[in-house]
């Protein structure tokens, strides 16, 4: 029957490795006595020469172990990794700022990140990264509503929800009835996270904010298959704040220095269309509505609507609606 000493020295290579994930990097290299030092505290006996040895099978195996001079001796760090320090930052960021990520959720998500570099490394993610205070959402299902609404996209089936928004005194009041659709996406915009479906009473897409979703399930009632032509990248740049509503073809005019506005709103394949006077025309498949409105406002005198005549109209009766409110 083996000894403890003796499993632990059988499990010596996954030790060195996971010493060299969790305490090295690049500023932080081990000579092969920190190397023997560490090992020593799980009860497992090396050697300088067979340290060596051992590096070299790591190294065998795939591990990208560099070595540099330290001294007289040699450091060996692990280079390169399954994600990247600046990638590392980049998914800790989008975690820290996603809204519909609660706060708790958050926390333990970037340490499962800092799991993924040195604790030197680690460390500086959870103390640079994380900024707290910011808006998050306090419903701590979301994680299982997307699993279940996940699920319902590849099984294409319908699914039931509750379905609520916020009161001024900050209560939940819920639609009567619930919700029932056929979800077809999940999508990212303005901050929150949607699902994309269509309620069989509807003829356009619905959009609702999972993070306002309650008791979701999958329903046995009738999956409705989504439009042909729908594509949720399409989708989603052509719907404003996530507004249902009818689609249709509006031409806009902007002033030149808005290209790159046009170019991230709309995507860079949009044809700008020179139009004289230092302008240009677009012509955009979207859902106008008030948060259309809202942002194209922010551009003053140098965005027009240019058609349809009614979609003009409303927009200048808005901003009519907006100047009697300030007189």
């Amino acid at each position: 029957m083996p000894t403890e000493a003796g499993i632990h020295q059988k499990l010596k290579f996954l030790y060195l490795a996971d010493i060299f994930r969790c305490e090295t990097d690049e500023e932080h290299p081990l000579t092969v006595y920190d190397l023997t030092e560490r090992l020593d505290e799980f009860g497992i006996s090396s050697s300088r020469k067979t340290m060596t040895e051992d590096i070299a099978l790591l190294t065998d195996y795939g591990m990208d172990i560099i070595s540099v001079p330290m001294g007289k001796m040699k450091g060996y760090y692990l280079g390169s990794r399954d994600f990247e320090l600046p990638e590392i930052k980049l998914l800790a960021d989008a975690v820290s700022s996603a809204r519909f990520i609660t706060d708790k959720k958050s926390r333990q998500l970037l340490r499962k990140l800092s799991g993924l570099t040195s604790i030197f490394h680690g460390q500086e993610i959870n103390r640079q990264v994380y900024v707290s205070n910011r808006i998050k959402s306090e419903n701590e299902l979301i994680y299982i509503n997307i699993d279940i609404i996940q699920q319902a996209i590849d099984q294409k089936k319908q699914i039931d929800f509750d379905y609520f928004r916020l009161t001024p005194s900050m209560d939940k009041e819920y639609r009567t009835g619930g919700r029932s659709c056929s979800p077809y996406a999940l999508a990212w915009n303005d901050e929150n996270y949607y699902l994309v479906g269509k309620q069989d009473k509807y003829s356009t897409l619905s959009n609702f904010r999972v993070d306002r979703m309650e008791n979701v399930r999958i329903s046995g009632k009738p999956f409705s298959p989504a439009p042909k032509d729908f594509d949720p990248a399409q989708y989603t740049a052509a719907t404003f704040s996530m507004f249902s509503g009818e689609r249709g073809t509006v031409t806009l005019r902007f002033d030149n220095s808005l290209a790159n506005v046009a170019a991230d709103k709309f995507g860079s394949d949009i044809i700008m269309i020179p139009d004289g006077n230092g302008c240009f025309t677009v012509n955009v498949h979207l859902v106008a509505a008030d948060a259309f409105y809202g942002w194209l406002f922010q551009f003053g005198d140098k965005a027009e609507i240019v058609s349809p005549e009614n979609i003009r109209r409303e927009y200048a009766d808005m901003l009519e609606r907006v100047r009697e409110r300030y007189r």
